[in-house]
């Protein structure tokens, strides 16, 4: 009866594309027992990769997919893989691709274009392309790959958010939306042009390699700094999922104050022209760092004096407060959003 009832609360209505709803995906993972006891961290909301004991350290493991772009889908997969095994604290290492082609689409130039990109994305983070698949497949519209990356931590640099308490605050390392603005300048360049100058949107295109969207430096010199006691990199859903999600993983509740969120111009301009709220924007490029209130000048000082800029947007606070933002005045409960906000413009 129970399986009955939780399939029947979400047989009404067809998904939106993007994420599961996420409190119909918590119930799909609750389903999941975990037996084996070398798996530390496994799935769960807010939980970016895997970890597996491997003795002395512990294997990071983590699987993603780029769907929402047809440009450099290979860089961008390595990058985005890579971004979720260093929020763990990890440093990457081994990365796998499973490269899906267009039918009808697909030539030699295309297949080395993904390649190239995939080995020059692994030699910017030092990582070795191991192995994987390729395949033409049947009604496929654009190229789509699937990655799956491998990092390794020392046992007591392990960050999963079991530390983190009330009071902890929340730091916004870069700002948002620099895959979202990317992506938008890539996607809509045509209906834009004539809006905004050629050279603001080349610069907005080049978003996703400065300020750039991976997040690996700034995750390992944080992690070096302090003890971090949790980080995420919020994806699709923007940084206003990824504020719950940060929550969830950390089990408490979640203050944030919407004035010192780093925006950059070149979103909320785009942003503005397609009606578009900047932190439901898919945000790969910002970090979460949830550390110590003692601990947090330090880390803020410490990462601007290596070039990387980093504010403190809020803290976290005790579970049964819930997440919650201020926002033009207002407090606001944050709750994940059912689509990204990159979807209502997208086919």
């Amino acid at each position: 009866m129970g399986i009955y009832l939780f399939l029947l609360e979400y047989a009404v209505d067809k998904f939106e594309v993007g994420k599961l709803p996420i409190r119909y995906l918590e119930r799909l993972l609750s389903r999941i027992a975990i037996k084996d006891k070398r798996v530390v961290v496994g799935p769960g909301i807010g939980k970016d990769a895997a970890v597996i004991d491997f003795g002395d350290r512990y294997l990071v493991a983590k699987t993603d997919p780029i769907t929402l772009t047809s440009s450099k889908v290979g860089w961008w997969s390595v990058h985005i893989n890579a971004n979720d095994a260093v929020c763990l604290g990890a440093t990457p290492r081994w990365f796998l691709a499973t490269i899906l082609l267009p039918e009808g689409k697909t030539d030699q130039s295309l297949a080395e274009e993904i390649f190239t990109e995939i080995l020059l994305a692994c030699e910017e983070l030092g990582v070795t392309l191991c192995g994987g698949h390729t395949e033409i497949t049947q009604r496929l519209e654009q190229p789509i790959v699937v990655g799956q990356m491998l990092g390794e931590v020392a046992k007591e640099k392990l960050v999963d958010g079991t530390k983190a308490q009330a009071g902890d605050e929340v730091i916004l390392v870069k700002g948002v939306a620099i895959e979202g603005t990317s992506i938008i300048a890539h996607e809509k360049g045509e209906e834009l042009r004539g809006r905004f100058p050629e050279e603001f949107l080349n610069r907005c295109r080049q978003f996703i390699v400065e300020p750039g969207i991976s997040v690996v430096k700034e995750a390992l010199l944080a992690n070096n700094m302090v003890r971090v006691k949790g980080m995420h990199d919020p994806t699709e859903g923007g940084l206003w999922t990824g504020l719950y999600e940060l929550a969830v993983a950390c089990g408490q509740g979640i203050y944030i104050e919407a004035d010192a969120i780093t925006v950059y111009t070149e979103t909320e301009l785009l942003c503005q022209a397609f009606g578009l709220d900047p932190l439901g924007l898919i945000a790969s490029g910002a970090l979460l760092v949830v550390a110590a209130r003692r601990d947090t000048d330090r880390l803020i000082e410490g990462l601007k004096r290596e070039g990387v800029k980093a504010v403190k947007i809020g803290r976290l606070t005790p579970k049964d407060e819930g997440a919650q933002i201020l926002r033009k005045g207002k407090l606001e409960e944050i709750t994940p959003l059912s689509q990204d906000e990159i979807a209502r413009i997208l086919d």
